[in-house]
């Protein structure tokens, strides 16, 4: 499938309460790898730009993955700038995370816009700081995805603006201050088409060949300057009880940015 599933304009209460256990598992986490001895020890603040606290940015920030992966950094001392269309959802998934002791700024604007996503970056870098983490992981809309023979230019110009010229504004709105400091991480997420075409979703699976091209030509320009790049396929349906939880490819997340694995990662099952 080419889909991440479907996503409520508001948290429902049991992604609500397994967000809270997924904050409480990764936090005691933390805490044990700091302190092995006493699991009830309060992890230190890590200063960062010069005091501040280190920045992830979410493009297209969704209640599922984008929530998830929100936390996921938050609990390891992150704030959060999350960008996408719906102000409403931008503010739920804020007050939920300031909640759980997350600090969190949004932005809603139409990153289909030339600079638009651009533009609501820096306007978080204004607030929280110079963006450390950039996740990319808008949804296509379904009225795009066609069979191949139904695809209209259209169809592929829109998929096109929001997979590869949305990624292109977003990258060189944070990339100048990443080489500033010789570090940084630019994470990508796709649908299953990024490495399975089909000819039943052909507006996809055009985009996000070409989004996987550019991200992989990031990886190999920017590797030996610190800042890494990592690509995540997101093969099947991801929600609560569906294929991929995620809180699970939350961690992968994390996992890429901390640990710099390999450069694709395909979650298919």
């Amino acid at each position: 499938m080419d889909t991440y599933g479907t996503s409520p304009a508001t948290p429902s209460p049991s992604s609500l309460d397994t967000l809270k256990a997924n904050l409480t598992a990764w936090r005691d986490v933390t805490l044990s790898a700091d302190s092995p001895d006493d699991r009830t020890a309060v992890r230190p603040e890590r200063p960062h730009h010069g005091g501040s606290m280190p920045t992830l940015a979410i493009i297209g920030a969704g209640p599922n993955l984008g929530l998830a992966t929100a936390a996921r950094f938050g609990a390891e001392g992150f704030d959060v700038g999350l960008v996408a269309r719906n102000r409403d959802r931008l503010q739920n998934m804020q007050d939920t995370l300031a909640k759980e002791g997350i600090t969190a700024r949004t932005a809603a604007t139409d990153i289909t816009r030339p600079q638009a996503a651009a533009a609501a970056l820096t306007e978080l870098a204004e607030r929280l700081g110079p963006i450390d983490v950039l996740l990319y992981s808008p949804l296509p809309s379904l009225d795009w995805i066609k069979p191949v023979t139904r695809t209209t230019s259209e169809d592929v110009r829109l998929s096109l603006g929001l997979s590869v010229l949305g990624a292109i504004d977003s990258v060189q709105a944070v990339l100048p201050a990443m080489r500033e400091r010789g570090r940084g991480t630019l994470l990508f997420t796709t649908g299953g088409a990024a490495v399975a075409p089909s000819a039943a979703r052909a507006s996809s699976a055009v985009s996000y060949a070409a989004e996987v091209a550019y991200a992989r030509l990031l990886h190999e320009e920017l590797s030996p300057e610190g800042i890494r790049v990592a690509h995540t396929a997101i093969v099947g349906a991801l929600g609560p009880g569906l294929q991929h939880e995620p809180a699970t490819v939350a961690e992968l997340l994390w996992r890429q940015h901390a640990e710099g694995r390999d450069f694709q990662t395909v979650c298919a099952s």
